[in-house]
């Protein structure tokens, strides 16, 4: 351990462990099963240790929420510097989704299970920024491949919520251990999705392929994500 790392606060490692715990927790049981007393049981510390860290659990639930955000958008603007045609951007969207479902599992699920109840609550005012910037980047793709004569002309908001509608739900039957690889779900989804928009629909295999150049693209700003994580301090 080096010195500059001796001298980062506990506090930053035991919040990052409540904020952990919470987010597995309401991933499991729902955000009305989790409460702090079970939180402390598990961590082995006090419930005043988890006020003192977050207040109350509204404001665990926001920091989940916002933090989730704030990570899926890192990925998007890797992604981009990286794909610029509107096919290959809209390709890596569909990509990234279903990987949530492996790929920061626990917070794809608690996020998607409880976004809809909590989104218009007060003080998720930067939650609902975040995610409103998120599906602006969606729509904007979308709009520009019809511009450059790639996609079909169709709504974008619709076909937004189309793609949502797909990947976020996926964590009701998706099982990581099942006996369809996320890849392989990933391949199909991308093909359909992109199948339903392209001029030429016989380009979305290519961009649908899980060894093509747009997951690769993916899997670089997820591990980009990883290794991002296990560098900060609170990791």
């Amino acid at each position: 351990m080096t010195a500059a790392q001796d001298s980062v606060p506990r506090r930053d490692s035991r919040r990052a462990e409540i904020l952990e715990a919470f987010t597995r927790a309401v991933a499991e049981r729902g955000y009305d099963g989790t409460n702090f007393g079970d939180l402390a049981t598990e961590l082995g510390i006090s419930k005043g240790t988890i006020v003192h860290h977050f207040g109350t659990k509204d404001a665990l639930l926001r920091e989940l929420h916002e933090g989730y955000m704030r990570r899926r958008l890192t990925e998007v603007r890797r992604v981009w510097d990286r794909l610029a045609g509107p096919a290959e951007r809209l390709a890596a969207f569909v990509h990234l989704g279903v990987r949530y479902q492996v790929v920061d599992r626990w917070a794809t699920v608690a996020f998607q299970r409880e976004v809809v109840r909590f989104a218009a609550d007060p003080g998720m005012e930067t939650s609902q920024a975040l995610r409103g910037e998120y599906r602006e980047l969606v729509e904007s793709v979308l709009a520009d491949g019809v511009a450059a004569g790639v996609f079909r002309p169709g709504d974008e908001r619709l076909r937004t919520l189309q793609l949502f509608g797909a990947v976020h739900w996926m964590w009701t039957w998706f099982d990581p251990a099942g006996p369809r690889p996320v890849a392989e779900v990933a391949e199909s989804f991308v093909d359909s999705v992109l199948a339903g928009v392209l001029v030429d629909r016989a380009a979305a295999r290519v961009l649908a392929a899980p060894d093509g150049e747009v997951a690769r693209v993916v899997s670089y700003a997820l591990a980009a994500t990883l290794d991002a994580d296990a560098d900060s301090p609170a990791g």
